[in-house]
């Protein structure tokens, strides 16, 4: 059995670089659709509560501070609720998050061809990670609020919590990423 085990090892062992290339993959995969949902109004609105109540981000937004009774269901198609969402920016805001993130996974898939590029590619998206984390600290929404139950508040993640936390895996395999690039970029350039 132990050396099925050591086989096992040594065969996996072998597959770090397609595994490295695995993750960039994903990342952009991830990215890029997520990136062209940004184009529908139930995922412009899902993020205006990260939005709103971010201090990097919240001016964007013409209304940042009234978002709440305006928040719609997934799916839910109010015009009342559509309009002041268009006066919000959110729409805006969101098509040009959405533009961003489309951006950010091709940098990481030019990885391939210059690995300068995916460098500046995988560093962005550290970057967001960064600011996405952030919110667990500015937006109320991220944890279990207290509406009776007394399980509520840190550290109970909400669905958005939930959300937003997963940034930290974003975040650790943009640097896997980031790493790969930059041996890459070495290599290329004869310096290692």
């Amino acid at each position: 059995m132990s050396n099925q085990i050591s086989s096992l090892a040594r065969s996996l062992s072998g597959l770090s670089a397609l595994s490295i290339r695995m993750v960039r993959i994903s990342i952009a995969i991830v990215l890029i659709w997520i990136g062209g949902l940004k184009v529908y109004n139930y995922e412009a609105e899902g993020i205006v509560p990260f939005v709103a109540n971010s201090p990097f981000m919240s001016f964007f937004y013409a209304h940042p501070e009234d978002y709440k009774p305006h928040m719609q269901k997934e799916g839910e198609a109010n015009p009342e609720k559509i309009a002041w969402h268009e006066a919000n920016h959110t729409y805006l805001f969101s098509y040009g998050l959405g533009t961003v993130l489309v951006i950010f996974g091709i940098l990481l898939l030019i990885n391939k061809y210059n690995p300068g590029i995916g460098m500046i590619g995988a560093g962005m998206v550290i970057l967001m990670s960064v600011v996405t984390l952030s919110f667990l600290i500015t937006t109320t929404d991220s944890w279990v609020p207290a509406l009776g139950d007394p399980d509520h508040g840190f550290p109970l993640l909400s669905a958005r919590g939930r959300l937003v936390i997963k940034d930290l895996i974003m975040m650790s395999a943009a640097f896997v990423a980031l790493c790969d690039s930059a041996k890459q970029y070495l290599i290329l350039k004869g310096s290692e």
